[in-house]
């Protein structure tokens, strides 16, 4: 295919016509029209419970089919082995408490300081809920990266689950996630990786990675907002979540607490199809992913080095963790002598959407010594240009220098 076409992309965001700059990716996307015409096309349409009997249960059944279908070919994954949720948060708790009901004593559940605290909480209260213990894996705050030996280390037999990110939504550092749900997988472990921040950016492969749990958020790679888990279908049909004794015990219906959005999940289908439509002439839906992701992988890594340039530039700017780390382009910086939220508010004046905070990785950025005012993060999305990197260096310029 031919390069990637920013300005063709952009064209399908009403959004960005309203003239601010977007960097706030990493926090949630812009949507593109397919996407909305999909929800609204969904709630104006006749629509049912789940069955056969009817248009309007048809339709139902067939919009849910058709989104495990595409979350599948967005991952890697089996469409049977799709779980989905109100937030990946959401889906982590569950899983979580589903898991900890055979633990006890004497088990260990592995989290990580690199982690947003979606993927540490659910594990720590669940492990505390029933007397297991926690092990913490530690960054290397200097480099911003999490070493796979960190995890490795304090693998053992009584590990039950390891959790770990495949990319930190601060830092956007990127660990061998296959190395260490390979040593999990000998250590007779299961591996639950949070996808939410690696997903927007890369193509996945939930085989490749090792991952027995994979979660991702749709709103993240411009779908609506809810989550979703991919696992093997043969795992999830092991476990008993608690669920209402007249719903299904069906894989992976078991998991799916009450009716599910079916506007929400005709969304996530068009959101998929959408990026898989920069590669129009691909051969299956997977395949035309893995060229969009190749394209927009080139396109989002050049204007990533462009704002590190222009920010490791200018005076007073700090920016976190080692540019030589494998990421996403996610950018974390401060500048010196101003809080992070002051400068959010600043460049917010000038229309530049790069908030400030924590975002969740409340352990990563005390580990990095950024307290729990975190600092700005820049996340670059496809939709995003250079003039609108440039903008934003040239507002932090102005910032710095005014002080």
């Amino acid at each position: 295919m031919a390069g990637f076409d920013v300005t063709q992309f952009r064209s399908h965001f009403p959004a960005l016509a309203e003239g601010a700059v977007h960097f706030d990716g990493p926090g949630g996307s812009q949507v593109p029209r397919p996407v909305v015409s999909a929800v609204a096309d969904t709630l104006c349409s006749a629509i049912a419970n789940r069955g056969r009997n009817t248009a309007a249960e048809r339709r139902a059944d067939a919009i849910v089919l058709d989104a495990r279908r595409a979350a599948a070919d967005l991952v890697g994954g089996a469409a049977d082995g799709i779980v989905f949720g109100r937030s990946m948060t959401q889906l982590t708790y569950d899983l979580a408490r589903t898991l900890a009901k055979n633990w006890g004593p004497g088990d260990e559940v592995v989290v990580t300081t690199l982690d947003h605290d979606a993927n540490i909480r659910p594990w720590v209260q669940a492990a505390e809920a029933r007397g297991a213990t926690v092990r913490w894996a530690d960054l290397d705050p200097t480099s911003g990266e999490l070493d796979a030996a960190a995890v490795t280390g304090l693998l053992s037999e009584r590990t039950r689950v390891v959790a770990v990110t495949a990319a930190s939504n601060l830092l956007g550092s990127r660990p061998d996630v296959p190395a260490i749900t390979a040593a999990a997988r000998e250590m007779g472990a299961l591996s639950y990786v949070d996808g939410v921040h690696l997903t927007p950016h890369a193509l996945v492969d939930v085989d490749a990675l090792g991952a027995d749990f994979y979660a991702c958020s749709p709103y993240k790679f411009f779908g609506p907002h809810l989550g979703f888990v991919a696992a093997r279908p043969e795992l999830l049909e092991t476990l008993g979540p608690d669920k209402l004794a007249p719903s299904t015990n069906a894989v992976p219906e078991r998991f799916e607490l009450g009716t599910l959005p079916y506007e929400l999940l005709a969304g996530t289908t068009a959101a998929i199809d959408f990026v898989a439509g920069v590669a129009p002439d691909a051969e299956s839906r997977r395949a035309a992913l893995a060229t969009a992701f190749d394209a927009v992988a080139r396109h989002e890594d050049a204007l990533m080095a462009s704002l590190e340039d222009g920010l490791a530039a200018t005076r007073r700017v700090t920016l976190h963790g080692s540019r030589a780390r494998r990421r996403t382009p996610t950018v974390l910086f401060s500048v010196d002598g101003l809080a992070p939220a002051d400068v959010y508010a600043r460049l917010a004046e000038r229309g530049v959407n790069a908030p400030a905070g924590t975002f969740y990785a409340l352990e990563c950025s005390r580990r990095l010594g950024l307290g729990d005012a975190g600092a700005v993060r820049a996340g670059i999305a496809p939709y995003t240009t250079e003039s609108e990197v440039q903008r934003l260096v040239t507002a932090v310029e102005d910032i710095a220098a005014a002080g």
